[in-house]
This record gives C-alpha cells, structure tokens and sequence, in this order.
C-alpha cells in the first residue's frame, strides 16, 4: 500500500504534468467521496455527509455563496456520479493534451482554472439575474469539472481548429466542429433543460477558453496569475524540502573530507554537489519552480536527495 501511495506522490510531483494533476484530483476526490458516502449512510451518518458536500458545492444563492466562497474552487473537482467524471475526464484528456503540446503545463492549468471561475460565475449571476431561473436558486448547485473541460476544449478548438480527432464510426473530424456541436448542441440548447446550470456554466467556460487564446495571441497571459499563485503555494512545500535534503547532507559530511573528495573525483561517477550548489538550487526553486531548474541542477538534486 505505501508504494501505491508512493507511486501517486511520484505521478503528482513530475514537472510539466499539470493534465495529469488535474486529472488525479479529480479522481481521488471522486473516489474520497464515494468511501466516505457509502460508510456514513451505512453507520447513520448521512447528514454528515451531506455537510460535507455542501462545503464542497457551488451554491446558486448569493446569500450561501458568500458565506463559502471557497466553493467557486472546490466545486470544479467534485463529482459524484460516474459517467459524469468519466466523460469529462476523457475530454479532458483528449484536449489537454493539444494544450500542453502547444502551451505547456502551466497554461493548460490556467486555462482550466479561469474555465471553472468563468463557469460560476456565470452560473451564480445568471440564476440570479433571470427571472426563468430565479425560482430554482434555492435548491440549485454547481459541480463538476465540465466548465474548465469546456475552456480546454474551445482553447484546443481556437489554437488549432483544423487538427483532427478519430471518432468511432465516423473517422476523422476536425476539433473545431466538436466545439461547435458541443457549444451549441449540448450546452446551449440545454439552457431550459433539468441541467440548465450546468450548462449555463459550460457556456462561460467556453467563452473563457477563446477569449484566453485570442487574448494570448495579441500579447500578456491573463492567466499568468494563477500559476503564479501556484508557484507560490509550491515553494511553501519546497521550503519544506530544504530543511530535509540539507539534513541527509549534514550526515554525509561525517564521512572524513578527503574520502569524500576521492569519492567525488572518481573518473565516470555520479556528480556531487557541495551544500552551497543545494541550497542555491532549492532557493532557485522556491523563486522560480522546479521547471526553471537546468537537467544538470535536477541530477544534483537527485544525487543529493538519495543521501540519507
């Protein structure tokens, strides 16, 4: 089991894997929520439950909104129906991976998360703005990935609208005529459907998604402030990463000086680096990210690390 948990770290902690992390926390809040559903309704306790995916839902209220705002976030990793995360991991899968071909991680991350801000936004104000929709408020909410898959889409559509996708039955299509049909045909003609929400929320992620490209096109990233807050975020755990890396260092200096330097003179062996290369790496980390890191810092690091 710790080296299933392990190979999960390993996965996550890759650079330049933001699809893959995207699609990780997906599932595992997915599956963390179908074991804790299943045990509290068997021990009694569903109203546990439903306190918990309360705090994880996007309310359509404005009232309950405020008081969680948080969920304008959480509500773009929670599923709970199964068919519903299957596809929109799929499309995510698909899509992303033109965006991380072209954009790299970090875009694609943007891209999604401006997608699912977009969506419940949308969602919130549109409820709340339409007299069709506002006496559904009070018992309507948002979840699901599906406005960040739908920004990913139209951004893959508008960055290459002429590349092709192998659909069964029917060959090759161009993805510009899958956005379209999924624009119009899913999402806005289902505007007065029983998932007006979501798709309501689909159409703002759309919409972000283009503006996103044709915005990056002409010059700055709109979404530069998402990654930068996740940079930042990661340099707090990379802090942490500095104190034990320079602490497996402390214990190899017990070893006398000179063996160590006919250790790291060896012709052919390993690259060794002094305290002073780590820890200007791990600093050149929490300023700029493990991405910004030279193949040559990386194997440092790598060497360092297993020191223990």
């Amino acid at each position: 089991m710790n080296g299933f948990f392990e190979e999960l770290k390993n996965a996550f902690n890759r650079p330049n894997n933001g699809l893959y992390r995207i699609i990780l926390i997906n599932m595992l809040v997915f599956a963390v929520l179908i074991v804790l559903r299943v045990i509290l309704n068997l021990s009694g306790g569903g109203a546990i439950y439903e306190w918990i995916m309360n705090q994880l839902m996007m309310p359509a209220s404005v009232g309950a909104f405020l008081q969680k705002p948080w969920t304008v976030i959480t509500y773009m990793f929670t599923h709970v129906d199964f068919f519903h995360i299957l596809f929109n991991l799929l499309f995510l899968y698909w899509f992303g991976q033109l965006i991380m071909e072209y954009l790299g991680s970090k875009k694609f991350v943007n891209i999604y998360v401006l997608g699912g801000l977009a969506g419940g936004i949308t969602f919130l104000l549109i409820y709340n703005l339409l007299p069709y929709y506002q006496p559904m408020v009070p018992r309507s909410v948002l979840l699901g990935a599906s406005a960040g898959v739908s920004a990913i889409i139209v951004a893959a559509a508008t960055l290459q609208p002429n590349h092709s996708f192998f659909l069964l039955f029917i060959g090759p299509v161009k993805i510009k005529y899958i956005a379209i049909f999924w624009v119009v045909f899913k999402s806005f003609a289902g505007l007065d459907g029983p998932n007006a929400g979501g798709e309501l929320a689909h159409l703002g992620g759309a919409l972000l998604g283009w503006v996103y490209i044709v915005q990056l096109r002409r010059g700055p990233d709109i979404g530069a402030w998402v990654s930068g807050s996740l940079d930042w975020v990661g340099g707090l755990f990379n802090r942490s990463a500095r104190i034990k890396v320079s602490h497996r260092r402390e214990k190899a200096y017990t070893t006398p000086r000179s063996s160590f330097r006919s250790q790291q003179q060896k012709p052919g062996g390993p690259m060794k680096a002094s305290q002073d290369e780590i820890d200007a790496i791990l600093d050149k980390i929490s300023a700029q990210g493990y991405e910004s890191l030279t193949k040559e810092e990386k194997q440092k690091l790598f060497e360092a690390s297993k020191k223990s």
